[in-house]
């Protein structure tokens, strides 16, 4: 029997060996059979269709009668307060994206002015601190690639000026100011949450860089058992700069979320059958019309998730600056994350 008709066969048998009781399965051992890990088991699954399934399940509109009942239970289950809603009427979704991407009261979020950067959205501190050795942690102990999550530099024209030292690592390659520091934060979006995201401070965007990626689950428990699993999953990075040097916020995609908007990038579609995994495509806001790029002013708004996700920021600062936060708190977008 050949090799790829053997691999065929043992993924029945490895649903049955996790599904049946301990030890069950066994016997099978002794003829040379091994199960496949859970992380391969689970990274096999086609989360990518399903997500475009479930999204087109989410445009269906919904009849009057059925849209109360659905969005209560939606709300008790992930506590969805909808005294923050602009509009509380749950008749007036008429499906379930509309309800996910409803938007707030102008009053309920107001944005912290003090403080140079405040979070983009609403959702739970995983991590933060500086980016050391060109890796970055998704959760506590376990980190990623600076590279393979941002993608390679192929020379210093990407960035918005030259590097401040040589490039003997890609995290010198970010630094632009003699002095300064690599930060990262990154904040996981429940389904309750709200999925809008904002401008953490005022900066400007010169270049979109879109990897399809897989659409696996990325609340914390996941981020734990998966390795690099933000370099895996389908995201959207921006990059540009603000007053301090290089500047970025990545929107990290999910099992559902197969939709990432971004309010003033018409070109990009996210979860498209036409991308393959394991590419990128570039887009740069830098024209001759348009040398600068695209303003954002802090708190503006940015962009959209359908479900809830993750963004993870990476930016340079002075060596005095400072995170205003505990790992594993709740924060809501406009409240303060550091400043200098």
């Amino acid at each position: 029997m050949s090799r790829p008709a053997l691999k065929l066969r043992s993924w029945p048998l490895t649903v049955l060996y996790y599904l049946l009781p301990f030890g069950a399965l066994r016997p099978l051992s002794r003829v040379g059979w091994r199960p496949v890990s859970r992380v391969a088991l689970y990274k096999s699954v086609p989360t990518r269709l399903l997500s475009r399934a479930w999204g087109r399940l989410n445009q269906v509109e919904l009849p009057h009668w059925l849209r109360r009942p659905v969005y209560s239970l939606y709300i008790w289950t992930f506590g969805v307060n909808m005294k923050e809603a602009a509009v509380e009427d749950l008749h007036h979704y008429r499906n379930l994206s509309e309800f996910f991407r409803r938007k707030l009261k102008p009053q309920a979020r107001p944005v912290c002015g003090v403080h140079c950067v405040i979070s983009p959205s609403d959702g739970k501190i995983l991590n933060f601190g500086q980016v050391k050795n060109s890796e970055v942690e998704q959760v506590k102990g376990v980190t990623y690639s600076l590279e393979s999550f941002l993608g390679p530099r192929t020379s210093v024209e990407d960035l918005p000026f030259p590097p401040a030292a040589s490039c003997n690592s890609f995290r010198s390659q970010l630094v632009t100011r003699e002095g300064n520091e690599l930060y990262h934060c990154v904040i996981y979006l429940a389904p309750g949450d709200y999925h809008c995201f904002h401008s953490p401070t005022d900066w400007t965007v010169s270049h979109r860089r879109h990897f399809p990626g897989s659409l696996m689950s990325v609340n914390p428990g996941m981020a734990r058992w998966i390795k690099e699993l933000f370099c895996h999953n389908e995201r959207v990075v921006l990059t540009g700069d603000w007053k301090h040097g290089f500047f970025s916020l990545t929107a990290v995609g999910a099992t559902n979320v197969g939709s990432i908007r971004i309010y003033f990038d018409r070109d990009l579609h996210t979860n498209s059958p036409r991308y393959s995994k394991g590419s990128y495509n570039d887009f740069s806001f830098v024209t001759q019309a348009n040398r600068e790029g695209i303003p954002m002013r802090k708190g503006e708004h940015l962009g959209e998730f359908n479900l809830g996700s993750t963004i993870v920021l990476i930016f340079e600062a002075p060596k005095d600056f400072d995170f205003k936060l505990k790992a594993g708190q709740k924060i809501r977008f406009g409240e303060a994350l550091g400043s200098l």
